[in-house]
């Protein structure tokens, strides 16, 4: 289950780089959802992080339990 975790904690890494694509493909035209599209790459970027933080957090407390 751990590496499942693993491949879906990269998809929100992807899911932050589309935003951020499609932030800058709309910053001439609509710049108010441009900036929402951003907000939503620096969230999810901030997501990704807290994720992976934790899950290692986890995976030590699990090592060491064993």
């Amino acid at each position: 289950m751990n590496k499942l975790w693993k491949f879906f904690q990269y998809g929100y890494l992807i899911v932050a780089f589309i935003c951020l694509v499609e932030g800058i493909v709309r910053w001439n035209s609509e710049r108010s959802r441009s900036y929402l599209f951003l907000g939503f790459a620096l969230m999810i970027t901030l997501v990704f992080f807290f994720k992976r933080h934790f899950r290692k957090k986890v995976q030590k407390r699990n090592n060491q339990n064993k």
